[in-house]
């Protein structure tokens, strides 16, 4: 899943960015709200963690022109503002979740699932097609109650399919889930990944649909 990161402290951002990246998120920083309103215009993302005070645009008025042009991208606000008018005001205007400024990275990367699960309609943790079940915590796959453990590559990938069992997804579509701003696509990167994922979990585990691109079967 693709993240933009709207963080003005170079420290926190770099931080961030490299535990977001090791949690197998493909990641784009900026560090002023100019910055974020043109990605956000540019590039759809699976999530947004906005800091509040930026330079430029201040992060609530990013937030509040994100609402107002309808524009569904799940927000998780990460500021030190923290008083409760603060997180009323930053609720009220449309983020779905509020982290105070210090917290523990494991703490942010739960509240992200949860806000992912929410906006996606699932009500558990895990992502299932009927067949495999995916754990974003652990990074396994489950097949027939055996446990597979992805590399944080291959588990974005699959993730990424596994979302909408039985959509399909073309190698731009992937690509754009897998890789960030300034990190270098290799022309055979899907298939790569798809190979060593197949090699783990059976030929059958992710299709290719000849044309389009691939997909997991939705089973009954």
């Amino acid at each position: 899943m693709r993240v933009l990161l709207v963080e003005d402290d170079p420290m926190i951002g770099e931080s961030l960015a490299q535990s977001l990246r090791a949690a197998a998120y493909a990641v784009d920083w900026v560090q002023d709200g100019q910055a974020a309103q043109l990605a956000l215009s540019t590039q759809t993302y699976g999530l947004m963690l906005l800091d509040l005070g930026l330079p430029k645009v201040d992060g609530m008025e990013i937030l509040r022109s994100v609402r107002a042009r309808d524009d569904a991208v799940p927000v998780l606000v990460i500021t030190a503002r923290d008083t409760v008018e603060d997180r009323i005001s930053g609720l009220d205007h449309g983020a779905d979740d509020y982290v105070l400024k210090p917290f523990e990275m494991s703490e942010l990367l739960a509240r992200m699932r949860a806000v992912i699960r929410r906006k996606g309609g699932a009500s558990g943790p895990l992502f299932t097609n009927g067949h495999m079940t995916l754990d974003p915590v652990s990074k396994e796959v489950i097949v027939e109650g055996s446990r597979t453990i992805l590399s944080a590559k291959e588990f974005a990938l699959l993730h990424a399919l596994m979302v909408r069992p039985g959509a399909i997804l073309s190698r731009a579509e992937l690509e754009d889930r897998l890789y960030g701003w300034n990190q270098e696509v290799e022309s055979n990167a899907v298939e790569f990944l798809i190979h060593a994922i197949r090699k783990k979990l059976g030929s059958d585990s992710i299709k290719n649909v000849r044309g389009m691109g691939w997909m997991v079967s939705k089973k009954l």
